[in-house]
């Protein structure tokens, strides 16, 4: 199955910098040109997308909420 299109505008290409294992889910951090993006997903996931160091991937962010903060 490919991708055809997709809803999702916030898009970032980058590769997988560290895979944080639990026993049911993990911490993916993806290196992306804009900076660090981190994901968690079941660790099953991981193992079928085979997901390591170096490979690479497009994290897709669909959010109905964004919070700001002001510093």
């Amino acid at each position: 199955m490919s991708i055809k299109a997709i809803n999702v505008r916030n898009q970032f290409r980058g590769k997988v910098k560290e895979i944080i294992d639990g026993p049911v889910v993990s911490e993916v951090d993806i290196e992306t040109p804009a900076g660090i993006v981190t994901s968690v997903i079941t660790s099953r996931s991981v193992r079928d997308l085979g997901l390591a160091p170096g490979v690479e991937v497009v994290a897709l962010v669909k959010a109905t909420e964004v919070s700001i903060a002001k510093l």
